[in-house]
């Protein structure tokens, strides 16, 4: 009788982004600007307020409802 494999990348890509993506969110949160004042301290307080599993579930709540949302 052979064993299954073990999954040890816990499960199917759900969320993919490209790195165009991830380098203008960057741009945006580093930014000299309000935007970017603003993001930056929305995440110094999460970081300050959450353990790391709560960041994370913020994350994904964030995108999972960006993913389900439009600004339009």
């Amino acid at each position: 009788m052979s064993i299954k494999p073990l999954d040890l990348t816990g499960g199917k890509s759900v969320y993919c982004f490209n790195e165009s993506q991830l380098n203008t969110a960057f741009e945006l949160a580093d930014g000299d600007t309000e935007s970017g004042e603003k993001i930056r301290a929305a995440v110094a307080s999460l970081e300050n307020d959450l353990n790391r599993n709560e960041r994370c579930a913020v994350a994904f709540r964030i995108i999972d409802n960006l993913n389900k949302t439009s600004d339009a």
